[in-house]
């Protein structure tokens, strides 16, 4: 399947680029330039990159721009995806690191709805905020949060997660029930991928699987860890396989990484990345259909 990432890196002087990406020399390529691979999303382009060719498919297309938090680059790059929106043709989109913009969110999701035929729609980071927050969630097929942006879903009046109400606090013992708040708020995808100690795949509120083994207390320290597994789903949902065993087999895989990589917290994602084909080997042995956990 043809597939677009759309995000940015974090530097006002990288360009507006887009194309297919590759992984060289411990770096990211889109056309001409090189980018580190430490976290954000490139380190969820790359991951999706290497992932794709253990797949034996064709590598994701990536539509970057830079911004460190001003927001000039993401809406540069809202402008130009809506003005080239009718000549993709892409079957799925993982939106990512973006500045939240509700006006710039609708633009889009309503040229993809006119222009293209119902692709896959995966949204983590700061373009999932913007989905909630405009009131589309449900349009989505596939949201990634961790347990903060998960108790941000649960609370309908939120605007960002740095508002998140009190009493709704980033408590793992309490994921269970933010699930069903954020579906009863209509602030959920169809499918949820709730990142944490224990990992949850659902599906319209309910429950299919968990995952909590292997536990690698150093993954928790690593910055873009969940990027690398909203890598590793989208490449799974790339080759085709449907969203909740690419999400259970996403985190078995990403756990994986972290075991055989035996990393310490100053870690980075790309010195995890050389263990990615063998830990998504150990995916597919693990998978269990309808199992609850692996």
């Amino acid at each position: 399947m043809s597939w677009l990432i759309v995000g940015t890196v974090p530097d006002d002087d990288f360009p507006l680029v887009y194309g297919q990406v590759r992984v060289e020399k411990g770096l990211l390529r889109i056309g001409p330039h090189n980018i580190n691979i430490a976290r954000g999303t490139p380190a969820l382009a790359a991951t999706t990159c290497l992932a794709a060719s253990e797949l034996k498919i064709d590598a994701p297309y990536a539509l970057l721009a830079g911004d460190a938090g001003r927001g000039g680059g993401s809406r540069k790059l809202y402008s130009h995806m809506v003005e080239i929106m009718g000549d993709l043709k892409m079957t799925g989109f993982t939106f990512h690191y973006l500045q939240p913009d509700v006006d710039w969110h609708n633009k889009i999701l309503w040229a993809i709805q006119d222009k293209l035929n119902s692709p896959c729609l995966v949204a983590d980071a700061g373009f999932m905020y913007v989905a909630k927050m405009s009131g589309f969630a449900a349009d989505y097929d596939l949201f990634t949060p961790d347990i903060g942006e998960m108790s941000f879903l649960a609370d309908e009046t939120a605007p960002h997660p740095f508002y998140t109400r009190g009493f709704l606090l980033e408590d793992e013992s309490k994921v269970e029930e933010y699930i069903a708040r954020a579906y009863s708020e209509k602030n959920a995808a169809r499918h949820l991928m709730v990142k944490g100690v224990k990992d949850y795949v659902v599906r319209d509120d309910i429950i299919l699987s968990t995952i909590s083994e292997p536990g690698v207390d150093a993954m928790e320290a690593i910055g873009g860890t969940g990027d690398s597994l909203t890598g590793i789903i989208t490449a799974y949902l790339m080759a085709g396989y449907e969203i909740p065993r690419a999400c259970h087999m996403g985190a078995v895989a990403n756990r994986y990484l972290g075991l055989l990589a035996n990393p310490t917290p100053a870690f980075s994602v790309g010195q995890l990345l050389p263990h990615l084909g063998e830990s998504m080997e150990k995916s597919r042995e693990l998978w269990v259909p309808d199992g609850n956990s692996s």
